[in-house]
């Protein structure tokens, strides 16, 4: 099977090298792509430099955009997996074929790398698992089922959801409501325990209030997902 990994990237000149390092010693069978979105720092020189597989959006699209980007060369180039994998360095691909094994074994559509089963690595901020947890209960209620990391961005798809995100994914924060939808759809979703760094050089770009934002917006689009025929 041809699996492919997708890497947003935007401003991520520091931490490129150690995440291609990482899936090259770690995940040598899975292919990679970065996909810049339209970094202001040097990553794209970098990527050229290095000879890395990437790709330069010409606009910036955010998150939501960068990743659809990934999944639509993804679809192009006929593999059969993708797997969404940060380019800050928190993910760590030594999952990523236990990921995979795990992903035939149960006939999953999506099986997302959750922090959250064993409590080990880097847990995020008290404030924003406090809100992953009111997410986790939305989510849950409306689709009865109980997904954890609903926010995790390490996750691993087949090719029916890759197909689905082709044809659309939410422009920012885009995890959540995404995984809803595959929920409601009626693909199987599944999670395995992982553990995470903290990111590998820079900052995030969610502060409070940014955090505040993403409660509601994320909580309002999976609301109104939900009566989606």
């Amino acid at each position: 099977m041809k699996k492919l990994i997708i890497i947003p990237a935007y401003n991520e000149e520091k931490n490129i090298d150690f995440v291609v390092a990482d899936i090259c010693r770690h995940a040598p069978e899975f292919d990679y792509v970065i996909v810049n979105d339209c970094s202001r720092d040097g990553i794209r020189s970098l990527c050229r430099r290095q000879g890395y597989n990437h790709i330069d959006l010409p606009v910036n699209l955010g998150i939501g955009g960068c990743v659809q980007a990934g999944y639509l060369y993804a679809q192009k180039h006929d593999y059969d997996i993708a797997v969404q994998f940060d380019g800050d360095g928190q993910h760590d691909a030594s999952y990523l074929n236990p990921m995979f094994e795990a992903m035939m074994k149960q006939n999953s559509d999506m099986i997302i790398g959750s922090r959250f089963l064993h409590g080990q690595g880097f847990q995020s901020s008290a404030l924003r698992r406090g809100g992953i947890k009111f997410l986790s209960w939305l989510i849950k209620v409306l689709n009865k089922k109980e997904i954890r990391d609903v926010t995790s961005g390490l996750r691993m798809v087949n090719r029916k959801v890759i197909d689905d995100f082709c044809q659309y994914y939410p422009n920012d924060y885009p995890e959540p409501e995404t995984l809803s939808a595959c929920l409601r759809k009626g693909y199987r979703v599944d999670e395995f325990p992982v553990e995470m760094r903290q990111r590998h050089e820079g900052q995030s770009s969610i502060n409070i209030p940014g955090s505040v934002y993403y409660m509601v917006k994320v909580s309002l689009s999976i609301l109104i997902d939900r009566f989606k025929m």
